[in-house]
């Protein structure tokens, strides 16, 4: 669903707020209405990297580790995003209680789920980084893969690599094995 940009925000929020869609997760991306659709896979993923986040963040409370928080810069009428799991530096201002933050996160991650592209995901993250975010990680679920994007820099890692916080979250590693469940998963 495309929405003319200076109508947007304001379609987006009504949308939201029909009672039909008070159970469903949606984003609006480029002034187009997406739906968030994860499978058990998907959720896996996440949750175990957020475990290993939330533990490291015991150790060393430099920020927020967040599920599906909602992103959305003041002004930008275009663009409402909620990450799978997203990082926010402490200082950058207080948690939201409401509504979306007004900016966007330190690091946003993305796992990608059925009927999601991998241009789709790449054109996400370089959405996040246009806007602010230090860096990007998508994971690949079924191939086991987690690229790694920053402005200045794009690798990928395989079940074989640690993946690192590099200066976003200084001291975190995980070996990218660990996110992904040992037992074959089905289609």
């Amino acid at each position: 669903m495309f929405m003319h940009t200076k109508t947007a925000m304001a379609q987006f929020e009504a949308f939201l707020a029909l009672p039909e869609n008070a159970q469903r997760r949606f984003e609006l991306i480029h002034g187009e209405i997406s739906e968030k659709m994860p499978t058990q896979l998907h959720a896996y993923i996440i949750q175990m990297l957020s475990g290993f986040l939330f533990v490291f963040l015991r150790q060393q409370p430099i920020g927020y580790a967040l599920i599906e928080a909602r992103y959305r810069l003041p002004g930008d009428n275009e663009n409402d995003l909620i990450p799978d799991l997203s990082f926010v530096v402490k200082g950058r201002g207080a948690l939201t209680r409401s509504g979306a933050a007004p900016y966007m996160p330190d690091l946003a991650v993305e796992a990608q789920s059925e009927g999601q592209s991998e241009r789709f995901m790449l054109d996400k993250a370089l959405l996040y980084l246009s806007h602010g975010t230090r860096m990007v990680w998508i994971i690949y679920s079924t191939r086991q893969i987690v690229e790694v994007l920053t402005a200045t820099e794009r690798h990928f890692l395989t079940i074989d690599d640690t993946l690192s916080g590099g200066d976003v979250l200084p001291g975190f590693s995980v070996p990218v094995r660990d996110l992904f469940p040992v037992e074959d998963v089905t289609g």
